[in-house]
């Protein structure tokens, strides 16, 4: 195939794009796993929406890292203790020990991240229930800058086609074996895109709730179309809901106020301007504390005040959510804004083991579409974009490996 084309209405059915692999979503766990198959497999990659429409673009906190050895445990039992225990053990360990790999091979890719104040090291943010700073970032848009990175390398890919406004509506299965998928084009045309290797990497269920972080797209495709194939979910019930969004009356997608931002100082406060819980509790704790206290107040939100955080980090490090406040009408360095908990991520969804492979034959899932145990019933914050990345991988070399068997 020559140079990567996009899909599109009146362009060439999916019909005639017969694939080594088929990777159904464009987030950072689709694109890495493209990044990491050999150039000589034939890989097609579609979205729903357009490519910028996934929730890794929305990330803002960052992305953990192991700072040292002595990180370790540290880290992996703030991860347990978030997850309430239920984490997989043998995940836990993968994500931690291979996370400064991943985050070198990100730099080399193009990815930036903030540097502290000397320039000589990465500066090491903290948030909700982590005992340390260990969160790499970029501003507070740490998500897109990873994922457009990632997009931009996957473009350069000349075995790569990109597949926009193109919607998985069912899984081709033959013998108990993942075939490949059944799309809808733009035009509304049913089509069968076969395939040797699929990957499920199309995010999570927000659109299904009426307030979400998420993009309204994210309608738990993935999982759904597998169960009615009898391919293993896991702890569809593990729904995280994040402490702050913005409060707004206006329709669609709620606006996140990242866990960073209580990181660094940032306080939550009553309707008297009275601290009332610990903000780097994990998350399930803060949201239960916000929604008892609104319930007190007989409110539809609480406060969050940015009085400990300076006017120069907020302009810096918060400059995306300094921005979209002011065009709601508030001034973060003035006065605290309005914030309430929402839908936000998904810790279950297809059954995969240390390989991201699902119960059926030839068909891998990765992200928030998947479950591998990481996050077990509450995600530790910034775990996420990581977690992704390690999986996705580990699908991409597991397709490799069983091409070679």
């Amino acid at each position: 195939m020559g140079k990567q084309e996009e899909c599109r209405e009146g362009q060439r059915e999916l019909s005639q794009l017969t694939s080594d692999v088929v990777i159904v979503g464009c987030g950072v766990a689709g694109l890495y796993a493209a990044i990491n198959l050999p150039r000589a497999l034939k890989v097609t990659l579609i979205c729903k929406e357009d490519v910028e429409s996934c929730d890794s673009m929305l990330a803002q906190g960052g992305i953990c890292v192991m700072r040292d050895h002595d990180d370790y445990d540290y880290w992996f039992d703030d991860t347990m203790r978030a997850g309430h225990d239920e984490c997989r053990v043998e995940s836990v360990d993968k994500m931690i020990w291979e996370s400064r790999g991943i985050i070198n091979d990100l730099v080399r890719l193009g990815v930036q991240f903030d540097l502290n104040a000397s320039g000589d090291d990465f500066d090491y943010t903290r948030e909700g229930a982590h005992s340390r700073p260990r969160i790499l970032h970029n501003a507070d848009i740490t998500g897109k800058e990873i994922t457009t990175t990632l997009l931009e390398r996957v473009r350069e890919l000349r075995n790569v086609t990109i597949c926009e406004h193109t919607t998985m509506v069912d899984l081709v299965e033959k013998d108990g074996s993942c075939q490949g998928i059944e799309v809808e084009l733009p035009g509304g045309e049913h089509e069968l895109l076969l395939c040797h290797d699929t990957i499920l990497a199309c995010g999570g269920v927000g659109g299904l709730y009426d307030r979400s972080t998420n993009f309204p797209c994210l309608t738990g495709d993935g999982c759904r179309i597998a169960e009615g194939h009898g391919v293993e979910l896991e702890h569809m019930d593990y729904v995280q809901i994040h402490p702050t969004s913005l409060y707004t009356k206006k329709p669609g997608r709620a606006f996140l106020i990242s866990e960073s931002c209580r990181g660094e100082g940032a306080i939550l406060i009553d309707a008297q301007g009275k601290r009332f819980v610990d903000e780097l509790l994990p998350r399930d704790v803060v949201s239960n504390a916000i929604h008892k206290k609104m319930a007190e107040e007989g409110s539809d939100y609480v406060r969050l005040s940015f009085e400990n955080v300076s006017r120069g980090e907020i302009l810096t490090h918060f400059h995306n959510i300094w921005q979209h406040c002011l065009q709601e009408g508030y001034d973060i360095t003035r006065e605290p804004i309005p914030v309430v908990p929402a839908q936000h991520y998904l810790m279950g969804g297809i059954h995969v083991d240390q390989h991201s492979k699902t119960t059926m034959d030839h068909l891998y899932a990765a992200g928030e579409t998947s479950c591998n145990g990481v996050h077990g019933k509450n995600r530790l914050a910034s775990n996420s974009l990581l977690e992704s990345l390690v999986f996705s991988r580990e699908a991409a070399r597991d397709i490799v490996r069983g091409r070679h068997a």
